[in-house]
């Protein structure tokens, strides 16, 4: 028997449409093991992980994690910024979570060591090969020493030779001590996990235990028949998972979590026959984090945010905010294609006033060519943003994790963009300014320029992006 590391108990969660995603589930996740959740479209997997890693907690039910180690979260998608270099990338992330010592450059070397990166670590994440994005991603995430990793599908877009070298990284943290869990739509990864908790359609708990097991329990002779086991006649996600509930207290050693947070006191061994390393502690002598029933944190327990290791400090907004526009700054002059997309818009606002004004058509009302100039700043702070907001969704969603506040996030990128709008302003009232065709003179006409390419900006900044919620 090894020491539980996450505990799920009666975890559901309903979106904000009422529709139930995650259904009553309730399993325990062992010291070290690498677990796989998978489930078809729509099963709940990356909600259930959400809760488990602490992103988002639960509706209702409770999960249970030490509290005295940081967690680490991989969301799907490239989480670093494409044009910096990795050494460079995984110290903003360093300073970003004021991890002592590890923003050194003999730590970000130790990290990409361990993701076999090393020769890699001056090459921008744009130049690396998806399993390598991959890697990397997780080397920021083990700066800070986590002692559980929570990945967002890490193989998906991979061939199998690429997947199956993420694959092998997650076994090497795995067996050094970090509880790995992971969401996956291919078999061929889940086969290579301590464990696979099988999601039926509806957020239904169909199976949790070792693959051997699993085949076994759905008799089938590949995890890929799993599937079609669960896509049977009658009701086949709620018959499996009241089978899968029913075997679980009836025959031997399978134990399944009370739907209940566990009372204050020593530590208990719950022995469970799916698997050798899935038995464990319930609670580490009250060091243990629960969410209680409705969400709510239950009594002597703590929250179940990640807490930082000795060696970490939570950032202030004012640090996050100096960090996160250094790397703004930083990317913006590397980035070409940013800066592109700010110079454009002005440059063609500013092509348009020139042949308007050779044909003439510059003579009538002021205000038309101010409206036209307005609605050109207004462009320029759309694109100086939006076009981004895909690209930094996953580096957003994984810095929310850890704990990185909003508005540090848009100060720093107000103060990085907003010196850049104000030259473009300008650019783009330089021909109707030198025709003398503004209202009441360049200033206020400069003013509502400038300030509709901030209403842009603040508009490309709100607007939500599917892979950061």
């Amino acid at each position: 028997m090894v020491q539980a590391a996450i505990e799920a108990r009666a975890v559901s969660h309903r979106t904000r449409a009422g529709e139930v995603a995650v259904r009553d589930i309730s399993f325990t996740v062992g010291h070290g093991e690498l677990v796989a959740i998978i489930g078809g479209s729509g099963s709940g997997k990356t909600t259930l992980l959400n809760a488990m890693s602490g992103l988002r907690a639960p509706s209702s039910g409770t999960i249970i994690r030490p509290a005295d180690r940081p967690a680490g979260y991989v969301p799907d998608g490239d989480s670093l910024p494409a044009v910096l270099p990795l050494a460079r990338a995984l110290r903003y992330t360093a300073e970003l979570r004021a991890v002592r010592a590890a923003a050194s450059p003999a730590a970000v070397a130790e990290a990409l060591g361990l993701a076999g990166l090393t020769a890699l670590a001056f090459r921008p994440a744009s130049a690396l090969t998806p399993a390598e994005r991959k890697r990397a991603a997780v080397a920021a995430e083990l700066l800070s020493r986590p002692a559980q990793l929570f990945l967002e599908e890490p193989t998906a877009a991979l061939d199998p030779a690429q997947g199956a070298e993420v694959l092998r990284l997650l076994r090497r943290l795995a067996d050094g001590g970090v509880t790995v869990v992971l969401t996956t739509s291919s078999p061929l990864d889940a086969a290579r996990c301590d464990k696979v908790a099988v999601l039926a359609a509806g957020g239904h708990l169909a199976f949790y235990g070792t693959p051997a097991a699993a085949l076994g329990y759905f008799g089938a002779d590949s995890l890929e028949e799993i599937f079609e086991r669960l896509a049977g006649l009658g009701d086949p996600a709620a018959a499996w998972s009241r089978r899968f509930f029913h075997s679980s207290r009836t025959r031997d050693g399978f134990t399944v979590p009370p739907a209940a947070a566990p009372p204050p006191g020593s530590a208990v061994l719950l022995p469970d026959a799916a698997g050798p390393h899935s038995a464990g502690r319930v609670s580490a002598d009250r060091a243990a984090a629960a969410v209680a029933v409705d969400g709510e944190p239950a009594a002597d327990a703590t929250a179940t945010e990640p807490s930082p290791s000795p060696e970490t400090s939570p950032a202030g907004p004012v640090r996050q905010w100096a960090v996160l526009a250094g790397r703004d700054a930083e990317v913006l002059a590397r980035d070409r294609r940013m800066q592109a997309r700010l110079a454009g818009p002005p440059a063609a606002v500013l092509l348009a006033f020139c042949v308007l004004l050779g044909a003439g058509a510059l003579d009538g009302a002021a205000a038309v060519t101010l409206a036209w100039a307005v609605l050109g700043g207004l462009v320029t702070g759309l694109a100086c943003q939006l076009p981004a907001r895909a690209a930094e969704a996953a580096i957003l969603r994984r810095e929310r994790f850890s704990g990185l506040r909003t508005g540090a996030f848009a100060a720093a990128k107000a103060t990085v963009l907003l010196p850049v709008l104000a030259l473009t302003a300008a650019a783009i009232l330089a021909v109707p300014a030198i025709a003398g065709r503004l209202p009441g003179g360049f200033g206020p006409a400069y003013l509502a320029v400038l300030l509709s390419s901030v209403a842009g900006l603040a508009i490309a900044l709100a607007v939500p992006v599917a892979a950061a919620r």
